[in-house]
């Protein structure tokens, strides 16, 4: 009965998970980057294949909707399955994803091959972030979701505007061939660095507590999603905001990527206060965020003062992932996994719904309006964490 658990890692410290939470964020980085690609090529995958740009944006809205409605259901049907495998073939599906988005011929296939990526994407980060968090002991979860989560920091600033220059200079399809073969090679990183994990004996940190527990998950979920909804209510069209301050177009993609460069800041937060202080770290984080929407809107439509609120608020939010992510699994209801999938599902349900919602006030209010919508709902966000104290402790806890 001893010898298969031998197989499995034995949790620790983060140093003895690192180069299984390498292999994570290397993952996390095409995971990202498979997500987002389209945004910066929908020109030219709309003229590509004869659709006009609107139409094109569904790749994205029903990808982001795939991941939401998907996320749960399929972390449970899962559940019993060996986590690595799992991590495997949802690198595989994003790769096969990529692949028929580069060969297809015309706009079905390329939503099909999007459908077969918003599937992976649900699994995958579901397994992922519960992944994370059992290669180390409790007291080290929000470091060890920290590194894991690096790389998809990393994809939205150096992966997604990569990828979108080589489509632009050689082909949005050739964008997709070089993407298809990062995920596959990341699949054999996978198998070779990251370390079995066991999942039939949970660990008393795993176990559901009495009272509480689902109140304290749901109270999490919808915090991230308040979070993710008004954030990007925002950012989504954060191009046309600085383009109506008076940025050049030619300066729209060197801005978002200082933008993106910036959200690395608050991975370092993230890093350094989830595990030490939690309560703290979340407080700080979303009322920054609301702080730097809210002056986003006050210094419209005078640029600089607008480029400078904007790293604020955006270094800000690259500090959310980690830490919700840990207060979600800190809440032990069921596995890891279903954390995972709770995070996965909401960030995801924010995005479709902030695109949406932001969209709305757009066309009826404008752009100037635009932050301060989106500055009350995360202003609520930070509400919730005030009084849900059972949600986020102010001290995490230890083995």
């Amino acid at each position: 009965m001893t010898e298969p658990r031998r197989a499995y890692h034995r949790p620790g410290d983060v140093r003895a998970a690192f180069a299984g939470l390498v292999a994570l964020s290397l993952s996390t980085f095409v995971a990202i980057t498979t997500e987002l690609l389209p945004v910066g090529l929908l020109p030219q995958i709309a003229s590509g294949v004869s659709v006009s740009e609107s139409t094109a944006g569904l790749l994205v809205s029903v990808y982001a909707l795939l991941v939401a409605a998907l996320a749960f259901p399929l972390t449970a049907w899962t559940r019993s399955l060996p986590r690595k495998p799992l991590i495997v073939a949802t690198l595989v599906g994003y790769a096969a994803s990529n692949v028929i988005v580069a060969v297809a011929p015309n706009f079905a296939m390329i939503a099909a091959g999007r459908a077969l990526g918003g599937i992976a994407h649900a699994l995958f980060f579901s397994v992922a972030i519960g992944y994370a968090s059992r290669l180390v002991r409790p007291e080290f979860t929000g470091r060890a979701l920290t590194i894991a989560t690096l790389g998809g920091s990393a994809g939205f600033v150096v992966g997604v505007p990569l990828t979108t220059s080589l489509g632009t200079a050689l082909g949005w399809r050739a964008a997709f061939w070089v993407l298809a073969l990062l995920c596959a090679l990341m699949a054999l990183v996978v198998v070779w660095l990251l370390p079995p994990v066991e999942m039939l004996a949970a660990s008393p940190d795993d176990a559901p507590r009495p009272t509480g527990s689902v109140g304290a998950l749901a109270t999490v979920g919808a915090v991230n999603t308040l979070a993710f909804l008004g954030h990007y209510a925002v950012y989504t069209f954060i191009s046309v905001m600085l383009l109506g301050a008076g940025l050049a177009e030619s300066s729209v993609g060197p801005v978002l990527l200082a933008f993106g460069a910036v959200g690395l800041l608050g991975v370092w937060f993230a890093g350094t206060f989830v595990d030490r202080r939690p309560r703290w770290a979340t407080l700080m984080a979303l009322g920054t965020v609301a702080v730097g929407l809210l002056g986003a809107g006050l210094a419209y439509p005078h640029l600089w003062p607008l480029l400078a609120v904007g790293l604020v608020w955006l270094a800000a939010f690259g500090s959310l992932p980690a830490i919700i992510q840990a207060a979600a699994i800190r809440a032990h209801q069921g596995s890891p996994d279903t954390a995972g999938a709770l995070v996965n599902s909401t960030a995801n349900a924010g995005i479709g719904l902030g695109a949406a919602l932001g969209g709305g006030v757009l066309a009826v209010s404008g752009i100037a309006v635009l932050p301060f919508v989106g500055a009350a709902i995360v202003l609520v966000a930070v509400l919730v964490v005030v009084f849900a104290r059972r949600a986020f402790p102010a001290d995490p806890p230890r083995s």
